[in-house]
């Protein structure tokens, strides 16, 4: 979906700053980060123009292109792909994933598991890069090179591979590259936590406002005084138990909850360069009446969104997500990722063995041996200081249930 050209006009860049990847500073601040992200944030309510945003994501690193694969719980895919790489994505998709020995290595080896953003020195040796036919007879023929994948999670249910591809002949990805990657994704995920939902063929027909409505995930559009200018069922429902609109004014019933949420939101509705640099954190709602709390991500409009679109969002300055907890279902992997200082894969283990499953079930649910979760699971207990899987369910309880 949503192949072709991409507007060249699609976003403004206003700023510059240090150059990508200088050891030891923070995400730069440049044309091209600040493009990719204002991108990233405008595909969140439209998205046909993913394969230009990916675009952008490619440009930070004046590379070929992007993908976006997407899996569901229930075992089937959606891929979308920059128009620089849609002749390779269709022989990929034919017949080259068969092949792919670095998706195959990933998890064979619990690399996906281990970290946030890989590329190919973390899964294949140098002489299988020289020799293996994904390599010699379809990377290589296509002018293709190194690859970079970050691995988020917009939804429990959903995961999803952002993956830049290289040019044939370029230098390796360093380190720095992968943790600009690292942050990019963090962006694409809490702006596919609203377009995830949206991508699905059956909302793609209908208006934004149509469609938002259906979705299970709660969504407040804030104008520029913080005045709700459209709230779905699912947020409706979220009113009178831990949030509130008081005179018009988006709010949290509860004090400290309120200083949270109205800092991120003012840091939304400013939405400055300097502002997209660190992605959104999500913020924890406690219910007046129920014992699990609300999660909320805000996400940014930027003015470069306004301009392209019709309709109520034309004034909207801010778009809040809000994720209701399941009882009894394991907490999101990356709430727990975010909240622990985990890498997403690490999460996800460290969700369902905390939830009561034995490292087995996670394993067969993840799709990795029992020996790399529980290799998975030892890394998990180090880092946030545990021994057992009973004290991590506890610790589970009190900083993600609460």
């Amino acid at each position: 979906m949503g192949k072709g050209k991409c507007d060249k006009e699609f976003v403004r860049s206003p700023t510059t700053g240090p150059s990508i990847g200088s050891a030891g500073l923070e995400p730069p601040i440049n044309s091209q980060f600040v493009a990719a992200v204002e991108a990233i944030y405008q595909s969140a309510a439209a998205p046909r123009q993913w394969p230009c945003t990916l675009n952008k994501i490619a440009d930070c690193f004046g590379d070929v292109g992007a993908v976006l694969l997407y899996k569901r719980d229930n075992g089937s895919f959606g891929t979308i792909v920059s128009p620089g790489l849609e002749d390779a994505q269709r022989a990929y998709e034919r017949e080259w994933w068969k092949h792919d020995i670095r998706t195959f290595r990933g998890y064979e080896r619990g690399y996906i598991q281990a970290m946030d953003a890989g590329t190919d020195r973390h899964v294949v040796s140098p002489e299988e890069i020289e020799t293996h036919p994904i390599y010699t007879q379809f990377l290589i023929p296509h002018g293709l090179g190194w690859f970079a994948a970050i691995n988020i999670s917009p939804d429990p249910h959903i995961s999803v591979l952002i993956s830049v591809q290289r040019k044939f002949a370029k230098p390796a990805f360093s380190d720095d590259e992968l943790a600009l990657l690292t942050r990019l994704g963090r962006h694409a995920e809490n702006a596919l936590r609203l377009g995830i939902r949206l991508l699905d063929t059956e909302l793609a027909n209908l208006g934004l406002a149509d469609a938002l409505a259906r979705i299970g995930t709660g969504v407040f559009v804030l104008d520029e005084q913080r005045r709700v200018m459209f709230s779905n069922a699912a947020a409706e429902k979220c009113l009178s138990t831990g949030l509130q609109i008081v005179d018009g004014r988006f709010t949290a019933s509860l004090r400290p909850d309120q200083d949270a949420l109205l800092d991120a939101i003012a840091a939304a509705l400013r939405a400055s360069a300097a502002d997209l640099v660190k992605p959104p954190r999500p913020i924890q709602i406690q219910r007046l009446e129920r014992e699990l709390p609300l999660t909320a991500y805000v996400v940014p409009v930027r003015s470069s969104f306004n301009s392209a679109t019709t309709g109520f969002l034309t004034r909207a300055r801010a778009i809040v997500l809000v994720f209701d907890a399941v009882p009894d279902e394991p907490p999101d992997p990356a709430l727990v990722r975010d909240l622990l200082g985990l890498t997403l894969g690490e999460a996800r283990v460290a969700a369902l063995v905390g939830s009561g499953q034995a490292p087995r079930k996670a394993a067969e649910k993840l799709g990795i041996t029992e020996g790399t979760a529980r290799t998975v699971l030892k890394r998990v207990f180090a880092k946030v200081g545990v021994s057992r899987q009973s004290e991590l369910a506890s610790l589970l309880t009190r900083l993600v249930l609460r």
